[in-house]
């Protein structure tokens, strides 16, 4: 039988378009949920939907998702220590160039195919394809990264991370040295008008707050420690940017 998902739109992605929508819903890339409307397989509210439909609050979407591709055996990844490890969560350091669990149009190495290779057991909660993943980090990204190994850590997990009880800390280099050293950037976050494949700050986006520190000064660069108030796509680095310290 095929995979039907049936989700309601939250008011967080009201307004936003439908490949936007599907890949934060559905943790796809944008690309992968962009083939998914052009081969008709999505639709809001039993009208077919494209890719760059906007999303209305308490509409359903519908997606029917394609045969799944054949099991790849999991694969030790190159660089992921486990930073902690008990009977309800591991905890581990993922590299740039992991992704957190499989996707439509990503082969590479992924924190799931890493744990199953070494043996680890993770909770069966949430979608087949990343079970026991409860929060994400980019493929670019390294840092921590927490898995829930039993059901009832999967669930107290996941509601933490709903209601913004987790303390998430980054540290970036940016380019240049900021005034003044220790700030807040407030600033809304939407579709680059020009591009709409990129972020940016735009009259009209989604409120964001990053709170910023410089913990060290290099002749051209600075070492800051980022607290996120809200959680836009590429929050950081569209903030930075902004502010003409990119981050390199």
């Amino acid at each position: 039988m095929p995979d039907v998902r049936r989700l309601p739109v939250p008011q967080g992605l009201a307004g936003e378009r439908v490949d936007v929508g599907l890949s934060r819903l559905l943790g796809l890339s944008r690309s992968s949920a962009a083939d998914l409307c052009a081969a008709g397989a999505v639709s809001v509210d039993g009208r077919p939907a494209g890719k760059s439909d906007r999303l209305v609050e308490d509409t359903w979407i519908e997606v029917t998702m394609p045969e799944p591709e054949r099991p790849r055996e999991p694969e030790a990844v190159e660089g992921m220590r486990i930073v902690f490890d008990d009977d309800d969560i591991v905890i581990i350091d993922k590299p740039v160039g992991v992704a957190a669990h499989p996707s439509p149009g990503w082969d590479g190495p992924t924190v799931v195919g890493g744990l199953a290779a070494a043996g680890y057991r993770i909770s069966t909660s949430g979608a087949a394809e990343r079970q026991g993943v409860v929060h994400r980090l980019d493929v670019g990204t390294t840092g921590l990264m927490a898995v829930a190994k039993s059901e009832a850590a999967y669930a107290d997990l996941k509601r933490q991370f709903k209601d913004r009880s987790v303390t998430k800390v980054y540290r970036a280099i940016a380019q240049g040295h900021l005034d003044p050293l220790t700030g807040t950037i407030d600033a809304p976050v939407g579709r680059h008008p020009g591009a709409d494949y990129k972020m940016a700050v735009v009259t009209g986006g989604r409120p964001s707050v990053t709170h910023y520190d410089t913990l060290e000064a290099f002749p051209h660069a600075s070492l800051l420690e980022i607290d996120l108030e809200t959680g836009r796509t590429h929050q950081i680095r569209v903030h930075m940017a902004a502010m003409r310290h990119p981050l390199v």
